[in-house]
């Protein structure tokens, strides 16, 4: 089976909306294992499952009731197992969720916890005692609100960086730490191949729990979380340390890998040197290149971006992520001529190239009323807050609920679906799907692609990026258009076109000088070489 450093590409799988193989509307784990052959045939080297942990589901799986155990919704253990062993027959490495900063308010050991202030089990939480009647301190949960939550019982407050129905664990209790390394044991004994860690910023907090600096730049409610500086809740004194603790299971299995879910913030200095602290944490881990989030579409930025994070990652594995679970969808945010293009500079950009499931067919964010609304981050099921959108189920046919189920889903499957699929553009060459297939093909064939140096080199045009990856003597460039109208730009001397985002739209060559369309993105190779990585 490959190794870490020969997979190229990760799939990103929210189980809920993938596949539901047993009529409950809702995806589940052997729907999973019924789409790993489309996901072989893609050209998937890795996939990323999403939680599919015992849970009450208050935040879909990222409320955790029991770590080691599957919930019911998805199947169970046997059916794991069964995802697991096809998947390895196929060569598919298989990494799973891992919610390490806080569990559900269901689970045994918060159960314990909160049963009196003595309780074994009290310190694996972060309690304290109010402040002049108040919370403890000024801390802004992400859900909204205070970050603290009083607990009638005992009489003190308990932490939570996220719903109050998530408290946070407290890692500076080795026993905390000890637990989280069993579980990741646990599913590493199982055959896992890896872990995408959920929300590390949180793992290290302030030891003196002292208020976050309220952020002068902010002009909306006093009290709402942009409006501090999480000086003091985030990226505490520890955190480097515990990443490297953590990520050191890893070297107890040999082929193993971490991946940190980390969003660095612009308020707390340089992004990129708080990537370094995550990315130089240990050698088996990583962290995710996020900053395609943001909707801005400017080449030189993008150039440098992608250089900074590079730098950055150093000897790392570098991820770079377009969207996921809790992001917009690309064709949302950027359009689809534009979300082509990106997805085109991401599928060959160094590292492991990951993908959200559906991005590889252009699917859109939902079109949900508030009814339709379950994510309880969404305050007051608001539309446009909500992460349902980005959640919708898996547009696989044309049919009523487009393959995805039998019955109606938990949420409704976009209308686009009659056009916007997996079979309709298996049908056709020239769409979204198959230039992801070439694509992925064309990294597992060519080496230059899968471990080539990136260079962001002078095009003479500013609105078009131009990057270099150079292995030994192979040499590949990318050229991509960021402007509303065609670009005319110098290329090297001696290559030749070997895929393009555009293949129908007029692209105009004189010897080293290149005219190209709107948002077209072209990969080009020394002649002499790209005969033979015709995918």
């Amino acid at each position: 089976m490959k190794t870490w450093q020969d997979v190229a590409s990760l799939y990103q799988i929210y189980p809920r909306s993938f596949r539901d193989t047993n009529g409950d509307g809702i995806g589940d784990l052997n729907g999973i294992t019924e789409k790993l052959d489309y996901l072989a045939w893609l050209g998937v080297d890795g996939i990323w499952i999403s939680p599919f942990f015992t849970s009450p589901l208050t935040d879909f799986g990222y409320d955790i009731a029991d770590y080691r155990a599957i919930d019911p919704t998805f199947g169970g253990l046997d059916d794991f197992r069964a995802l697991l062993e096809k998947a390895h027959i196929l060569d598919i490495k298989v990494m799973i969720d891992l919610v390490p900063c806080h569990t559900s308010d269901q689970h045994p050991w918060f159960q314990e916890a909160q049963s009196s202030r003595d309780n074994p089990k009290r310190d694996y939480y972060v309690w304290r005692n109010g402040r002049d009647g108040n919370e403890p301190n000024n801390w802004r949960s992400l859900s909204g609100g205070s970050s603290w939550e009083l607990d009638e019982q005992t009489g003190q407050f308990y932490l939570h960086s996220f719903l109050k129905t998530q408290p946070d664990l407290n890692w500076d209790n080795p026993a905390v730490r000890d637990e989280i390394k069993n579980v990741v044991r646990f599913w590493f004994d199982m055959g896992v191949d890896g872990m995408r860690v959920d929300a590390i910023w949180g793992i290290s907090k302030d030891p003196e729990l002292r208020d976050d600096t309220v952020n002068p730049d902010f002009h909306g409610n006093p009290e709402a979380y942009g409006a501090f500086i999480h000086d003091h809740c985030k990226m505490g004194p520890y955190f480097q340390e515990y990443l490297r603790e953590l990520a050191a299971v890893c070297d107890e299995y040999g082929d193993r890998q971490m991946v940190f879910e980390f969003y660095p913030d612009e308020k707390l200095g340089d992004i990129y040197q708080q990537y370094r602290q995550v990315l130089t944490a240990h050698p088996k881990a990583s962290a995710f290149f996020m900053e395609y989030r943001q909707d801005e579409w400017h080449a030189e930025h993008t150039g440098q971006k992608i250089e900074n994070y590079l730098r950055a990652a150093g000897s790392a594995k570098p991820f770079f992520c377009v969207g996921n679970h809790d992001q917009p969808r690309i064709a949302s945010r950027l359009g689809a001529e534009r979300a082509r293009a990106l997805h085109f500079l991401n599928l060959l950009t160094p590292g492991i190239s990951v993908m959200y499931y559906g991005d590889e067919i252009g699917m859109t964010n939902g079109e949900l009323t508030a009814d339709d609304i379950q994510d309880n981050f969404s305050p007051a099921n608001s539309i446009i807050d909500s992460r349902d959108l980005e959640r919708t189920p898996m547009q696989w046919d044309d049919t009523q609920f487009a393959g995805f189920s039998s019955v109606q889903p938990w949420l409704p499957v976009h209308a686009n679906a009659t056009k916007t699929n997996v079979l309709t553009q298996a049908m056709h060459p020239d769409s979204l799907l198959h230039l992801h297939r070439r694509l992925l093909h064309l990294r597992r064939s060519m080496p230059v692609l899968q471990r080539g140096t990136l260079e962001v080199i002078n095009t003479g045009n500013g609105f078009v990026l131009g990057i270099k990856r150079e292995l030994g003597s192979e040499r590949a460039y990318i050229f991509i258009n960021f402007t509303d109208a065609p670009q005319h730009f110098s290329i090297p001397e001696n290559t030749e076109i070997i895929a393009l985002t555009c293949p129908h739209r007029p692209i105009i060559r004189k010897n080293e000088q290149l005219t190209i369309p709107s948002h077209c993105g072209i990969l080009l190779l020394h002649k002499g070489k790209w005969l033979n990585y015709r995918p």
